[in-house]
């Protein structure tokens, strides 16, 4: 047993070890000077670290006003989310009605649906509707997706039918049920909803790079990229060196927002993912 618990706990201290290295080497690196990066990428000095990576990206890009955009779109869709997904999952979990399993049927195969699929027909949507290059075609999009509707129904499939009851032999509405009976029960599922739902709008990419094309609403992904592409592109008066130096630095600040988070909410994601496995 003690041989087995070592073998175990070994095994995911190499899981751990090989998951932080990339993410420690980033920070390291974005201390270091540009030419350090390319000619000692593994070197550890702490005698070399130094913020001018930082000082050079903020004046390179407007990193500020991407942070401030993707707050805009993982607020409001976030929102969205949080509000509408539970109330589908909740008529879908616990009430009849004529359609419902060829509405829900149809719910689930969008998820098998891919991506860049869905790419043309929203951008002809959004282009329709003008609202190309605008926080409604980066917020609304998605905004109540079918993934969101599942984990909610599966969370409160696991509510017992005889406490609903309860509340409407009480005399409250199907809305007071729903927020002072389901929403408490199903804190642990919604606070992992909210942890996947900001990874997921705070890590778009494809979809903001296509929806907009002016640099007023770009999203710090899409700032990202753009970097990335000067250090193939080699932009004029920047030494490709420094660029790299720049990259990493926006990409450490862009990562701080996601482990807080993830930090944050561990324990609520965890318990969120089995409660959403106890019922199918």
């Amino acid at each position: 047993m003690k041989l087995g618990a070592a073998g175990r706990y070994g095994l995911l201290t190499v899981a751990a070890v090989v998951s932080l290295a990339p993410l420690l080497w980033m920070i390291i690196s974005s201390l270091k000077p540009g030419a350090a990066i390319i000619s000692s990428p593994f070197s550890f000095d702490p005698g070399q670290f130094t913020l001018a990576n930082f000082r050079s990206m903020l004046e390179t890009i407007p990193i500020g006003t991407g942070f401030a955009n993707t707050a805009i779109v993982v607020v409001v869709k976030g929102a969205l989310t949080m509000v509408f997904c539970p109330m589908a999952g909740f008529a879908f979990a616990k009430y009849a009605f004529v359609g419902k399993r060829l509405l829900f049927a149809t719910v689930m195969t969008t998820l098998m649906l891919p991506t860049l699929v869905l790419l043309i027909p929203l951008l002809l949507e959004m282009s329709q509707l003008g609202w190309v290059s605008t926080f409604k075609a980066l917020i609304l999009p998605g905004a109540i997706d079918a993934f969101g509707v599942f984990w909610m129904r599966q969370v409160i499939m696991a509510i017992p039918d005889d406490l609903l009851d309860a509340g409407r032999i009480d005399g409250a509405g199907e809305l007071r049920i729903f927020a002072s009976i389901v929403v408490p029960v199903i804190r642990p599922g919604l606070a992992a909803l909210g942890v996947l739902t900001f990874i997921n709008i705070y890590n778009d990419f494809v979809w903001p790079v296509v929806a907009v094309n002016d640099d007023r609403h770009q999203t710090l992904q899409v700032m990202l990229s753009a970097l990335a592409q000067n250090i193939r592109s080699g932009p004029l008066g920047s030494d490709w060196t420094t660029v790299w130096g720049q990259l990493l630095a926006a990409s450490t600040l862009a990562a701080i927002p996601v482990l807080v988070v993830f930090i944050v909410l561990q324990r609520h994601l965890i318990k969120g993912v089995m409660a959403g496995s106890l019922k199918g």
